[in-house]
């Protein structure tokens, strides 16, 4: 395994690992405003939300990595501590991908990116019209972390509203996943697409389970089950019943791995569990 010290390789090639490693990474649109009332629209993938409540996003307009200058969303957000973060789907990646263009400072990224500004309600800058989800913030803290190129500067954001289109929501009201289209940033120029095809569920447990150091001995060292196939058996609540332990011993297995295997991707993680403990 290769290992690498931050502080014996370049900025550039640290940012390529740290950005291919940590993806897909959610995409911050941050409408921002300065003391002169011009606008600016931005990309960043440094990026999530971090508290319920309070409601906490962060944003990070990190210098630039060519030049070492700051972010004009940065300097903005200095002057005018308030900043609407617009979500992206697919529909909108190439326009947006104009925004990140290094158009010099005052220069408005709603024009050159073909974006329709539109009025908030409770903070100065500019909504995004076409975003699905756009999210009216002020900014509570902001904190650089270094100095020169690739420098991070974390933009603390206290959400004051949240405003979501009607097309992407449920019958119940909530946001839907499959709706919502999303993107994720990840390394170079690559980026990830959350669609339909993409997408599954996978539900957290919400009380005690089996655990992976209580499954049979034979079943943690399989050469057959994949780490997600040993996930799902600790995620058993309880061991097979008798029954199951006693009609899978009769059956004498020839191998037991290649049965559980079926039975895991059948979805019969109990008649797999109980062909190890009879093993």
């Amino acid at each position: 395994m290769k290992t690498i010290i931050p502080s014996e390789v370049s900025i550039p090639i640290l940012h390529q690992y740290l950005i291919s490693s940590v993806a897909p990474r959610p995409i911050c649109f941050a409408s921002t405003i300065n003391s002169d009332g011009v606008p600016n629209l931005a990309p960043f993938s440094f990026f999530n939300v971090f508290s319920a409540n309070p409601p906490v996003l962060i944003f990070a307009p990190n210098n630039s990595g060519r030049t070492g200058e700051p972010k004009h969303t940065f300097l903005n957000v200095k002057q005018v501590k308030e900043v609407v973060i617009n979500i992206i789907n697919h529909d909108l990646l190439e326009k947006m991908n104009l925004a990140a263009a290094p158009w010099e400072y005052g220069v408005s990224e709603f024009e050159k990116a073909g974006f329709t500004p539109l009025d908030s309600t409770l903070v100065k800058p500019y909504r995004v019209k076409e975003c699905p989800v756009q999210i009216e913030c002020e900014v509570m803290e902001i904190k650089e972390l270094g100095v020169g190129g690739g420098a991070g500067n974390l933009v603390i954001c206290k959400v004051l509203a949240i405003h979501v289109s009607e097309d992407v929501l449920n019958e119940e009201g909530k946001i839907d996943q499959k709706k919502m289209n999303l993107v994720g940033r990840l390394g170079g120029s690559w980026y990830s697409k959350a669609d339909d095809s993409a997408l599954f569920e996978l539900k957290q447990p919400m009380e005690t389970t089996i655990g992976f150091d209580k499954l049979p001995e034979n079943a943690r060292n399989s050469h057959v089950l994949t780490a997600n196939d040993l996930g799902r058996l600790a995620a058993l609540k309880e061991y097979p019943p008798k029954e199951l332990i006693e009609k899978i011993k009769s059956m004498n297995l020839q191998n037991v791995h290649e049965f559980a295997k079926n039975s895991i991707e059948s979805g019969d993680l109990d008649r797999a569990l109980a062909a190890f403990i009879v093993e």
